[in-house]
């Protein structure tokens, strides 16, 4: 599969801007009191710019999106074994936003708000059920494990959320049609 020029270009301008915010937010989390970590981090780009992409370019792109963004900020910050996990999950998403492109091109705010909660749900819980496996390995029994797991990442989610449906009914909007129009030639409304 070829990637035209224009397209790689875009995609490499969203993984950059996703990975300087994510390592952005990562700094500022390390600077706060530990309690705020989990708020912190999840304030950012990556799974918006990944869905974008997908959206937009199609579900090939939009996992390749996705992935480089965890990578390339993951060099940045703490990149460790959940590396190649969380890079899957996130470029999940990016393949989301592409098959969804193909059901319903021109989506509404509602239907995108409601994307963004069922997609980060889904993606959080990902990550969720990959730390169970750290608590599984120390010894704790599975559903003390999946307690433990869902239990600590709640306020993670919760934030994850709101983030995620402000900026899909905010931004994403507005960055496909400027997507549209400048890289692929042609205008709709989303």
């Amino acid at each position: 599969m070829e990637i035209p020029v224009k397209q790689l270009t875009t995609i490499s301008l969203l993984v950059a801007t996703a990975a300087a915010v994510r390592v952005g937010m990562n700094l500022v989390a390390f600077a706060i009191p530990i309690l705020a970590y989990g708020v912190v981090v999840k304030i950012g780009l990556s799974e918006t710019l990944a869905f974008t992409s997908g959206f937009v370019f199609g579900p090939v792109q939009g996992f390749i999106t996705g992935v480089l963004i965890i990578i390339v900020s993951d060099l940045f910050t703490w990149a460790g074994l959940w590396t190649p996990i969380i890079a899957a999950i996130i470029g999940l998403l990016g393949i989301c936003g592409g098959m969804l492109r193909r059901s319903k091109e021109n989506s509404n705010g509602v239907f995108l708000g409601a994307t963004a909660v069922l997609l980060t749900l889904i993606s959080e819980s990902l990550q969720n059920l990959y730390t169970t496996w750290f608590y599984l390995v120390s010894g704790m029994p599975l559903v003390v494990a999946l307690g433990t797991a869902f239990s600590g990442g709640i306020i993670s989610m919760i934030t994850a959320i709101i983030n995620n449906t402000v900026l899909f009914t905010t931004i994403v909007p507005r960055i496909v049609r400027i997507l549209r129009r400048m890289v692929m030639g042609y205008e709709k409304n989303l």
